[in-house]
């Protein structure tokens, strides 16, 4: 967790935050140093590797019910519990590592979660007879994307995230729902719900910045 001082800011009738340095954010990402690098840094930019994909997969569910903050704040403790999220070492976790798991105090110790997140694995691994899960999720990226002027006009699903959900789930996936897959495919780049004015709108070099 940053020990810095949020930082100074004044607030545009968009609902943008204009922060010290100038740039617009909203306001989920406007005042703790911690989100707000996040936001700058990684939010929305396209991540197509396995290994990425699948890390991002199993935080989104562990998410599930609590603030995305939480999970960032303890993610490099979810890295290291979950070896780095190598499908293949997950995948081949036992008994002994659920229970090494669930009394982690660093991680979110939800059984359900964590024996999800084993299996989500396993299913990773099978899915490489298949072209792979980057292949599988980049799939459902739509023809369009949002363009939202507010927080208010930022969808929860979409049409896309209801199909992967149910595509994942015939695959062998859980804690994959609608909700949870439009938050994964606005945070790797497959949507760009950027509001409008941002300084992160169209960054991705997947959406342009008046697309939508």
């Amino acid at each position: 967790m940053s020990l810095q001082e949020p930082q100074p800011v004044s607030k545009s009738e968009s609902g943008l935050v204009v922060g010290d340095d100038g740039l617009a954010r909203p306001v989920w990402a406007a005042t703790d140093p911690m989100m707000r690098d996040y936001y700058d840094t990684e939010w929305g930019l396209p991540v197509r590797d396995e290994r990425g994909l699948f890390e991002r997969l199993s935080l989104e569910a562990f998410q599930s019910g609590l603030s995305w903050a939480i999970i960032l704040r303890k993610r490099p403790t979810f890295r290291a519990a979950f070896r780095d999220f190598d499908p293949d070492v997950v995948a081949a976790f036992d008994d002994d590592d659920v229970e090494r798991l669930l009394a982690d105090q660093g991680i979110v110790r939800n059984r359900a979660k964590v024996l999800a997140t084993i299996g989500n694995a396993a299913a990773t691994v099978r899915l490489r007879e298949e072209g792979g899960l980057v292949d599988l999720i980049w799939s459902f990226q739509p023809a369009v994307t949002p363009a939202p002027q507010d927080q208010a006009q930022v969808p929860t699903t979409s049409p896309e995230s209801v199909a992967l959900s149910k595509e994942l789930r015939r695959k062998g996936f859980r804690f994959v729902g609608p909700t949870t897959m439009f938050a994964l495919m606005e945070a790797v780049g497959i949507v760009d719900t950027h509001l409008v004015g941002s300084h992160r709108r169209g960054s991705s070099g997947v959406w342009s910045p008046v697309a939508g």
